[in-house]
Parts: structure tokens; sequence; C-alpha cells
């Protein structure tokens, strides 16, 4: 009877563990793509702050608001949605770092590193298969 009750608080504990971990992990992936999504829609509504339509178009990306935008949305759907959130944690990886090769030649402020860390975090949490091939 010992034997029993000790497996079960064992068992119950992983669950609750692996709980807290499902959580977490959801939560940082969806911080990354709910980002992706205002952005995407900012940029197709033409709402996106002056300073940024002025930085993207200095660095020569001002014709292609649009196309940005539409990525964006993409992206960040993938990432949410679950039977894709592998391509779409790849691409949002590929994103955030254009993004911040931007930033850094730009002398902006990094912002996207803060990003692409936490979206990295979230899907380390969510599949270490992805990063050790388990």
């Amino acid at each position: 009877m010992v034997t029993f009750v000790l497996t079960y608080i064992a068992i119950k504990k992983i669950i609750m563990v692996q709980k807290r971990k499902r959580i977490i992990s959801t939560i940082l992936i969806a911080i990354p793509a709910l980002v992706l999504l205002t952005g995407g829609i900012m940029k197709l509504t033409h709402t996106e702050p002056e300073t940024v339509v002025q930085f993207l178009t200095e660095a020569g990306f001002g014709s292609y608001m649009q196309v940005l935008g539409l990525g964006s949305i993409l992206i960040g759907a993938l990432l949410l949605y679950p039977e894709t959130h592998k391509i779409g944690f790849l691409l949002a990886s590929c994103y955030f770092a254009a993004a911040l090769s931007l930033e850094i030649s730009g002398a902006q402020p990094p912002v996207s590193a803060l990003f692409i860390t936490i979206l990295w975090l979230g899907m380390f949490l969510k599949n270490k298969g992805m990063f050790f091939g388990v």
C-alpha cells in the first residue's frame, strides 16, 4: 500500500511539472507570435509608428511593407498552430534574426534579441527534440 501511495504521489508530481512546463512554454511562444501578428496587422493597415516606417524606408524596405506584414502574420499564425509550430519556429527565428541585423546595423536598440530569446526558451521547453534530435 505504501508503494502504491508513493508511486501515485510521484506520478502526480510528474504530471504537475509537465503541465506547468506546457503552460510556460505556450506563454513564451505566444509572446513573439503576438508581436509578429500585431506588427503584421500594423504594417498592412498603415498604422506602424512613423519611426519604424522611416527606419525601414532608409534601410531599403519601405516598398515592401505589405509583403513584410503578410509574412509576419503568416509566421505568427504558423507559430501558434500546433501542427505547424516547428516550421513557424524556424521562420520566426529567421524573421527576428533579420530584424536584429537591421537593428544592429542601424544603431537601434536590439529589441528583436529579446523576442528571439523568448521564442527559443519557449520552444526548448516545448520540444527539446528540435535542439538535440531526441
